[in-house]
């Protein structure tokens, strides 16, 4: 089979649809290493260790025109060129398909990763909210079949555009495996030394935006007087300056925001917390919960949108706003020893449905369908 992938994001970016389309490029050479694979970029950015992966062909715009207008080749030109270059599958891996691609004689899969722009539309600027409603509008009318990271955004993607449930697949996302193997004590003392890192903590991961409600946890230590330090990973957005002026206000102690935090130190940070608080109002899949499942921490998160499909039947949901609800289940479930470790054991049984393996050979498979 030779497939061809939007591969701009995994050249560019360095985390959220980065990791995505890096993950399923790397997975598909490893686990179907007899398939061609031909990564289509404006250009390979920033290099990253073990990407692109071995026997990958990465093409970039070729000639005056397409180099000047990297743009314009990415979103029309490259349609032409999937058929010269003899792409049996082509597959956009963020909400987007090159203009004209259902008039090829190649097929196409378009990954949808969630409407929050059309659920949450005060969370975005108007004219980009209308460039991700003409791509996507797009992409599910010309895509031969889509893949939804979740069910919740398959019923999104039905509800919202229209979209027959016959030209959805739901393909879950897994997480890296460096989650799943218990770090050694050497590295996680040298990991709690780096960050000064408390003996027992919550944890946070997650970029600090409205969306994902940092500050109602912020607000259950403060208000529900509970004295457990909370450590906070994560990009700031304008949205921050709220959680900060209310620790400054509050004067609430025992909260520790780190930065660039490098992806090995991750899961030794994971793997010493107490519970992994996560309250996002929506999500498309919410890979931080899937990473505190693998790294065996209770899960405390938001309920409403896909989490719950995420962190299974044995983590805990709570409104994402409920200061009350969600000071009640820290207390709760940091109270009992005998709980957290059975959410640990049930979460981690609960993980392996999204091993790389499992969630790898689902998508090998739609491709082949297409055949």
């Amino acid at each position: 089979m030779r497939t061809g992938f939007d591969a701009k994001r995994a050249f560019y970016n360095f985390s959220g649809l980065g990791n995505y389309s890096r993950n399923i490029i790397s997975l598909l050479n490893r686990f179907y290493p007899d398939d061609d694979q031909v990564l289509y970029t404006p250009g390979t950015g920033e290099v990253r260790p073990g990407f692109p992966p071995p026997g990958a062909c990465v093409k970039i715009p070729q000639g005056f025109l397409a180099n000047t207008f990297k743009s314009y080749w990415r979103s029309v030109g490259l349609t032409k060129q999937l058929e010269n270059d003899g792409i049996e599958i082509y597959h956009g891996l963020s909400n987007e398909l090159p203009a004209g691609i259902q008039h090829q004689k190649v097929a196409s899969v378009v990954t949808v990763h969630d409407l929050i722009f059309i659920r949450f539309p005060e969370l975005y600027h108007r004219i980009d909210r209308n460039i991700y409603r003409k791509k996507i509008t797009h992409a599910l009318k010309s895509a031969s079949r889509i893949v939804a990271i979740s069910e919740q955004t398959k019923r999104d993607i039905i509800e919202y555009t229209g979209t027959p449930a016959t030209k959805i697949n739901v393909v879950y996302q897994s997480c890296n495996p460096s989650f799943i193997p218990e770090s050694s004590p050497h590295i996680r003392e040298a990991v709690k030394l780096k960050y000064d890192l408390p003996d027992t903590y919550l944890l946070y991961v997650g970029t600090i935006e409205k969306r994902k409600n940092l500050l109602t946890i912020v607000r259950a230590l403060h208000q529900g007087r509970i004295s457990l330090p909370l450590v906070v990973i994560g990009r700031e957005t304008g949205y921050a300056s709220l959680v900060h002026d209310y620790i400054a206000k509050y004067q609430v102690p025992g909260i520790l925001f780190l930065k660039n935090v490098p992806n090995t130190d991750l899961p030794p940070i994971y793997q010493q917390a107490m519970l992994f608080i996560y309250p996002s109002s929506f999500e498309g899949f919410g890979i931080p919960v899937l990473e505190a499942l693998n790294s065996g921490v209770p899960v405390i998160a938001g309920k409403g949108s896909c989490l719950e499909e995420t962190g299974g039947p044995h983590s805990v949901y709570v409104d994402p706003l409920d200061t009350d609800n969600m000071a009640h289940e820290i207390k709760r479930l940091s109270g009992d020893e005998p709980l957290r470790r059975k959410m640990v054991e049930k979460g981690k049984q609960f993980a392996v449905q999204f091993s790389e393996e499992n969630t790898t050979r689902t998508l090998h498979e739609l491709y082949e369908s297409l055949l």
